[in-house]
């Protein structure tokens, strides 16, 4: 089924600010760099909605709608610009040099381990253990002197409420006990051969089934970390966070980006490196891998971006709405504070092809609107987040923006004071507070009047 890409999550943003506190500062922008940016701006339709006067001479903003352009936070690559510049005819090289401006393209080992945290808090108790199933051969646990067949089920449980050891138990499919113990602290469980897979049968998805081994941290509560090598883990991320059919260039450009974004987040430190979800990149494991994923990744084994000999953080997302954005102005403190350094590659530009049209086009969030709403309708869903209750909205200021025009901040003033947000705590404030049928603010790069 088709699928949307999904912007990169919460997750990302943090380790994308982290990053930019390490990024080199780039070369001032030139005057033809300033005058796009302004007019790029230009196009963004009234920067500020103004108060008009009641009645009873209480000052309240006049109606407003929300139009904008793109889907997710804008640095680094689109993916739907990356599917509309394969479709004109571009390369991978070529579309990655675009989105990561000076970067070029290496190799690492395709060996390297990811570590993917599965499951966490899994409070089992002997009615529901944590249960793993081995699936296609035979399958190990350290520290236990025998392989068990496919289709045997491991279950484990604390021995006791908020206990910290575990009773751990083998079964065949048949029913018949192979392996009994009382276990503390880890557990790894491993496929015996390359036709073995492991199901995670506690995780609640048809998407539970695994290549690589597990690491099981038992305390009080169950902790999961699929490790599985880069290559292996991209099979089940590239086909989730790009569909398949698009264009064979496009899919090569996200197996690099997928790779270079995981690889960064190596480290030696801590239970795992990366999320299954949103949080990172998406991964469901073996049930999501394609033949046409499959062969890109292989095409594109080992291959990375590198900021000079450093892996480049490779962040991406949806749709760009025509521009991309510089990361220090999308990754900032809540109060919109700007806190992070350029980095390099991560420069917003234009994202057009020669004849003015968006290589996102055919994204369903290309362009975007809200509904309608009244001062008192919008003060009312804003007054669900405390960072954005000001009471009634006399004035919503929308004139602090980055070079592609997304809010960095936003000025709300209200019968209760004044308060300054970022614009992605905004859109957070607005999506979380609107009624439920109304269409959600896709991203920051919106304004009061249609963007061109």
């Amino acid at each position: 089924m088709f699928r949307i890409p999904r912007p990169v999550s919460q997750r990302t943003a943090r380790a994308g600010r982290a990053s930019a506190a390490r990024g080199a500062r780039p070369r001032s922008p030139g005057l033809l760099m300033a005058a796009i940016a302004a007019l790029a701006l230009s196009a963004l339709g009234p920067a500020v909605g103004r108060a008009t006067v009641s009645a009873d001479g209480v000052p309240t903003l006049p109606d407003m709608t929300f139009y904008g352009r793109g889907y997710g936070h804008g640095v680094g690559m689109s993916q739907y610009g990356a599917r509309g510049r394969a479709l004109a005819g571009q390369l991978a090289p070529a579309i990655l040099a675009h989105y990561y401006a000076r970067t070029t393209l290496g190799t690492r080992s395709t060996a390297t381990i990811v570590r993917v945290l599965l499951l966490t808090g899994f409070a089992a108790t002997p009615i529901k253990p944590l249960t793993v199933l081995g699936l296609g051969g035979g399958w190990t646990i350290d520290g236990i002197a025998t392989t068990f067949p496919a289709n045997a089920r491991l279950t484990v449980a604390p021995t006791a409420p908020k206990a910290t050891t575990w009773n751990l138990r083998v079964t065949s499919s048949t029913g018949v006990v192979l392996a009994t113990r009382v276990v503390s602290g880890s557990l790894y469980v491993r496929p015996a051969g390359t036709t073995s897979l492991l199901q995670l049968v506690s995780k609640a998805t048809t998407k539970n089934v695994y290549r690589g081994f597990f690491r099981i941290r038992l305390t009080t509560a169950a902790l999961v970390v699929n490790h599985v090598s880069i290559e292996r883990y991209l099979r089940g991320v590239v086909p989730l966070e790009m569909p398949s059919t698009w264009p064979v260039e496009s899919l090569k450009a996200q197996a690099i980006a997928a790779r270079s974004y995981a690889l960064y987040r190596v480290h030696a430190t801590g239970l795992f490196d990366v999320y299954d979800d949103t949080r990172s990149q998406v991964y469901r494991g073996r049930r999501v891998e394609t033949t046409a994923t499959n062969a890109v990744i292989m095409k594109t084994a080992g291959t990375v971006l590198l900021n000079g000999t450093s892996l480049a953080n490779a962040l991406f997302h949806s749709a760009d709405g025509g521009w991309t954005e510089n990361n220090e102005n999308v990754f900032v403190a809540a109060s919109g504070a700007i806190v992070a350094g350029p980095v390099s590659y991560l420069r917003g530009s234009s994202d057009r092809a020669p004849d003015g049209t968006s290589y996102d086009k055919a994204s369903p969030y290309a362009t975007w609107h809200t509904a309608t709403y009244s001062a008192a309708a919008l003060s009312s869903i804003l007054a669900t987040d405390s960072r954005t209750n000001v009471g009634l909205l006399s004035t919503l200021d929308l004139s602090h923006r980055g070079v592609s025009g997304r809010l960095i901040s936003v000025t709300l003033v209200g019968a209760l004071g004044t308060k300054t947000v970022s614009g992605d705590v905004f859109r957070a404030a607005f999506n979380a507070g609107k009624p439920v049928a109304d269409s959600a603010l896709r991203g920051t790069r919106f304004g009061v009047a249609p963007i061109r």
